[in-house]
């Protein structure tokens, strides 16, 4: 998740929103895992990833054995990467990725793959480079325009992250994992009742996911909702582990400066109104 000027604070607000995220999401193979990569596929032929941690990894070995075999198959390539990703094995999916653009330099697909394989890495300024070349204005990726936001706002730029989120809105209204995306952001740059309401609606989608109703928990316990949170934690975990999840929200949001920080209300400046 623009300026481009690395702001450290809010790149902090957005890691420990990540780590919120996946204290509810305990057990889960994905978890928080990358924000700006819950928002869809990119338009390529890379195949579907299975869901356990298991099928993942032997995705993974098939399509590694198919790349090593030609490094220039570009299918092989994206899923190989893929499934590097899921398996949080950043480096070595950049270094996949890195050869397949090296080769196919104007290609959408795989651009759009390495960009977000970079963010993944944290090398957040090179992500942000390649993604705006990974679409076009006649050719709009509404999941690369959500990639940019999440990049934007880890370097701490909330106002051009939101931008993108719209924009991304404006191709497929109410995404989920869009809307989901855009409501962090709110909540990063102090607006917590306009994050609510955002994850809100993208909770009552039914394509909404458990990472969306996760982070809609997070922003009610920001807001000292914690009741509501762990009835909302319910819906994917059982009572008890809900209940230990929530607490722990809670122990964090107390003891963390950089929760108290989130509360504090956004100041009515004239850029904040502009952004409205």
């Amino acid at each position: 998740m623009s300026a481009f000027q690395l702001h450290q604070t809010t790149k902090r607000l957005f890691r420990a929103a990540c780590a919120a995220t996946l204290i509810v999401a305990a057990g889960t193979l994905a978890g928080c895992a990358k924000l700006n990569d819950v928002t869809g596929s990119i338009r390529s032929p890379s195949s579907e990833l299975p869901k356990s941690e298991s099928g993942v990894r032997a995705f993974a070995e098939q399509w590694g054995e198919k790349y090593r075999a030609n490094p220039t198959d570009k299918t092989a390539g994206l899923n190989y990467a893929k499934a590097l990703r899921a398996l949080t094995q950043y480096s070595q999916a950049v270094a996949v990725l890195e050869n397949l653009a090296i080769r196919n330099a104007s290609d959408l697909d795989v651009l759009a793959a390495y960009g977000k394989a970079l963010a993944d890495a944290g090398r957040l300024q090179e992500a942000a480079e390649v993604l705006s070349k990974a679409h076009t204005p006649d050719r709009p990726n509404w999941s690369v325009l959500s990639s940019q936001g999440a990049v934007a706002d880890q370097l701490g730029d909330n106002a051009a992250a939101q931008r993108f989120y719209l924009s991304a809105l404006k191709i497929v209204p109410g995404e989920p994992g869009v809307m989901s995306n855009l409501g962090l952001s709110y909540a990063l740059s102090k607006q917590l009742p306009l994050a609510e309401k955002t994850l809100r609606e993208a909770a009552g989608n039914p394509r909404a996911d458990q990472r969306v109703r996760q982070n809609l928990a997070l922003v009610l316990g920001l807001q000292g909702k914690f009741e509501e949170a762990e009835a909302l934690a319910r819906r994917d975990l059982s009572a008890e582990d809900a209940a230990a999840n929530i607490a722990g929200l809670r122990k964090m949001i107390a003891q963390s400066n950089t929760w108290r920080q989130i509360q504090q209300p956004q100041k009515p400046t004239g850029a904040a109104q502009r952004r409205g």
